[in-house]
C-alpha cells in the first residue's frame, strides 16, 4: 500500500514540475508577441494608379521619438520621422507590398501590408424627370429614389478580369449594411433620396467568391429642388433646348408654341403634372401651350408654369410676355 500511494504522488509532483515552467513560458511569449505598432491604409479599397496613405499607429511606442523607413516592393521610398506616407499603386490587380521598419529606443520593429487596387465605380441614376433628348442627367429628386449601379473591373493576379455576374456585392447605406440587396451578382441598389439639405452615402464592397480580390467605392447623394423650364417649340426645328426662356419673351409672329420641361421631379409614381397660368388664370395643362395674340396695339401678360408631384413637391417659373398686334380685340387666343 505504501508503494502504491507513493507513486501517484511522485508522478503528480513531476507533472507539476514540468507543467508550471511551460505555462510561465507561454505567458511570457504572449506578452512579447503583442505587435508594438500597426499599419493603416487609407482608402481601404483604392483604385488603380492611385495612391494610398500609410499611417503607423501604436499605443506602446513613442512614435514622436522614433524613426521609420518604408519599403515598397523591396525598394526604400521613405526614411525619416514617423508620419503618414503616400504610396503610389499600380494597375488593377497588381500587388504592392509595403514594409515599414520603426526604430525606437534602440529596438527595431517591422510590419508589412499588401495592397491590390481594383477598379470599382458607382453610377447614380436618379429616378426623376428630364426631357427625352436632354443631353445631361437628371438630379437626385426630393422625396424620390435613386438607382445606384456598381461598375466593377475586378482582376486576378494575372490581370484577367473576373465576370461581374460572379462577384459578391455588399451594399451599405449611411453606415448600415443592407443584406436584402447584397449578394452574388447584385450589382445595383435602389435607395430613397436623402432629406433636403442632407446627404446620403452609398458604398459597396465587391469581391471574388474566394475573398482574395476585393474592391470598393462610395458615392454621396444630395437631393436638389426640382425646376420647370420653358423652351420655344419651333414648327420646323422642334424644341430649342439650347436656350431656356427667362426674364421675358416678345411674341413677334401670329402665334408662338412653348414647351414645358420638368427637371428632377420624382417619377416613381408617375410623371409630374404641368399647369399653365395666363394672368393667374389656368389656361392649359400638359407640356405644350400655343399663344395667339389678338387685338391691336401693344400689350403684355404674365405666363406662369407650375410643375407638381404629389402634395409637396412643386416648382414654378414666371415668364413676362409682350406683344404687338394689328386687329381688333385685346385677348390672347389659346
Amino acid at each position: 500500500m505504501k508503494g502504491f500511494s507513493f507513486r501517484p504522488l511522485r508522478i503528480t509532483f513531476l507533472g507539476l514540475a514540468f507543467f508550471l515552467p511551460v505555462l510561465a513560458g507561454a505567458q511570457s511569449f504572449n506578452v512579447n508577441s503583442v505587435d508594438p505598432f500597426s499599419l493603416s491604409i487609407s482608402p481601404q479599397n483604392p483604385s488603380p494608379s492611385s495612391s494610398v496613405t500609410l499611417t503607423a499607429l501604436s499605443t506602446s511606442l513613442n512614435l514622436a521619438n522614433a524613426t521609420m523607413t518604408v519599403f515598397v516592393n523591396g525598394k526604400e521610398t521613405y526614411s525619416g520621422n514617423v508620419q503618414p506616407v503616400s504610396i503610389p499603386l499600380g494597375e488593377a490587380g497588381s500587388l504592392t507590398t509595403i514594409k515599414a521598419v520603426i526604430s525606437s529606443g534602440g529596438t527595431t520593429y517591422s510590419r508589412s501590408v499588401s495592397v491590390r487596387p481594383q477598379d470599382v465605380v458607382l453610377i447614380a441614376e436618379p429616378i426623376s424627370s428630364a426631357p427625352a433628348l436632354y443631353p445631361g442627367n437628371p438630379l437626385v429628386p426630393l422625396e424620390g429614389t435613386v438607382r445606384v449601379v456598381a461598375m466593377a473591373d475586378i482582376r486576378n493576379a494575372a490581370g484577367k478580369p473576373l465576370d461581374p455576374a460572379t462577384l459578391s456585392y455588399a451594399w451599405t447605406v449611411d453606415g448600415a449594411s443592407i443584406s436584402s440587396v447584397s449578394g452574388i451578382g447584385k450589382e445595383a441598389i435602389i435607395v430613397a433620396s436623402p432629406l433636403q439639405y442632407r446627404s446620403r452615402n452609398v458604398s459597396v464592397v465587391v469581391e471574388s467568391q474566394n475573398g482574395v480580390f476585393v474592391g470598393g467605392a462610395s458615392v454621396s447623394l444630395t437631393a436638389q429642388e426640382p425646376t420647370v423650364r420653358i423652351y420655344i417649340n419651333d414648327p420646323l426645328l422642334g424644341i430649342l433646348y439650347d436656350h431656356t426662356l427667362s426674364g421675358g419673351y416678345t411674341i413677334t409672329g401670329t402665334e408662338t408654341s412653348l414647351y414645358a420641361a420638368p427637371f428632377s421631379f420624382p417619377t416613381g409614381t408617375g410623371a409630374p403634372a404641368l399647369q399653365w397660368f395666363l394672368n393667374n388664370a389656368l389656361s392649359q395643362t400638359g407640356n405644350l401651350i400655343t399663344l395667339r395674340p389678338t387685338g391691336s396695339g401693344k400689350g403684355s401678360a404674365s405666363l406662369s408654369l407650375v410643375g407638381s408631384s404629389g402634395d409637396f413637391i412643386k416648382a414654378t417659373t414666371v415668364l413676362p410676355l409682350s406683344f404687338e398686334t394689328q386687329g381688333s380685340g385685346n385677348l390672347f387666343g389659346l
